[in-house]
């Protein structure tokens, strides 16, 4: 059979042989003793790259992004961030289950920002007992595969500034952003306080995010690291094959970008379809209701995954294992579909 087209997300990539052969060539040690060289320079490469002073790598963006939060915040705080944020929505609760702090959803603008007018209500009273104690701003980038602006990053940045709120970033796609805006990821981080980066996304590596801010929130952020259970030991292995994401998967984004920008304009050509998105490697296809469980077992009989299954609007998401060839054969069976 030919290879599998999926596209159900750029966490699906499959490491090649040169960026397996980087694991299996690593310098390794024992990471919760400090001393595993291969992670020692991920972090230091990913702090020196985003300007700020260190870096914890962990097992997920999940994990980077809770302790993140906990690292920021105490017991009985809050944090401010989107109502559809991946921190708040997608990521089981885990600050108000292991970090006792409460969420302040927001409803997004439709361009992925938090308004900054309700951001501002929404920072409750200092010194007032009823109210949890607001210390956190969070933001995505990019959102639903939409970059966020500059200017409102450091819009938001002064505002969180102003009420002495520390700023956090989802930077769960931050390559992707930086890539469509064409600047260095640097000039998107200098905004923010902490920096989550996943590497298993479009840079292609098997596993891992990398946390990044000031030494002493990354101390802190290990400390929490340690007691979720998290602590890594020979890690170089998965460390090195993240290095040769950096290295080799960066620039190359942009080949995931023309693709879904290729395949949204070929969906929004056929009947009944209703196409958005497509600004980085995400674009969103609304398909008659009632049709979503058949289109997606007659993408399977010929190669292709998609994720449906939770109603007629499906994400659709290119990354490097997707090449060419099978976006051509993925725009042929949808033609055929809905012919």
């Amino acid at each position: 059979m030919t290879a599998w087209v999926d596209l159900r997300s750029d966490t699906v990539t499959q490491p090649a042989a040169a960026m397996r052969e980087a694991g299996l060539r690593a310098e390794v040690g024992d990471d919760v003793f400090g001393d595993d060289p291969s992670v020692n320079a991920l972090q230091d490469r990913l702090a020196g790259d985003l300007g700020f002073e260190a870096g914890l790598f962990l097992p997920s963006g999940t994990q980077s992004n809770l302790l993140a939060l906990m690292a920021h915040c105490e017991r009985g705080d809050e944090y401010l961030v989107g109502m559809d944020a991946h921190t708040y929505k997608y990521e089981g609760g885990g600050a108000a289950v292991l970090g006792s702090i409460q969420p302040q959803p927001i409803p997004h603008a439709t361009d992925g920002t938090l308004p900054l007018d309700a951001v501002r209500a929404a920072i409750k009273p200092l010194g007032d007992p009823h109210f949890a104690r607001t210390r956190l701003l969070a933001l995505e980038n990019t959102w639903h595969g939409r970059p966020l602006p500059q200017a409102y990053l450091a819009e938001a940045g002064a505002l969180a500034r102003e009420h002495g709120l520390a700023y956090h970033l989802d930077g769960a796609r931050l390559y992707n952003a930086a890539v469509a805006g064409g600047v260095p990821a640097r000039e998107i981080a200098r905004h923010f306080d902490s920096v989550s980066v996943c590497l298993s996304k479009g840079l292609g590596a098997p596993v891992g995010s990398v946390l990044v801010g000031r030494r002493e929130l990354i101390d802190k952020a290990r400390r929490w690291r340690k007691v979720l259970g998290g602590g890594w030991r020979q890690a170089g292995i998965l460390a090195a094959m993240a290095s040769y994401a950096l290295d080799h998967h960066v620039a190359r984004l942009a080949d995931d970008h023309r693709r879904a920008d290729e395949l949204a304009a070929a969906l929004r050509a056929l009947p009944g379809l209703s196409v958005d998105g497509a600004f980085t490697n995400l674009l969103f296809v609304t398909v008659p209701t009632g049709r979503e469980t058949a289109l997606a077992e007659f993408l399977m009989a010929r190669g292709i995954r998609i994720a449906a299954g939770r109603g007629p609007r499906i994400r659709l998401v290119t990354h490097l294992d997707v090449d060419d060839e099978g976006l051509a054969r993925t725009i042929a069976a949808f033609r055929e579909f809905f012919a």
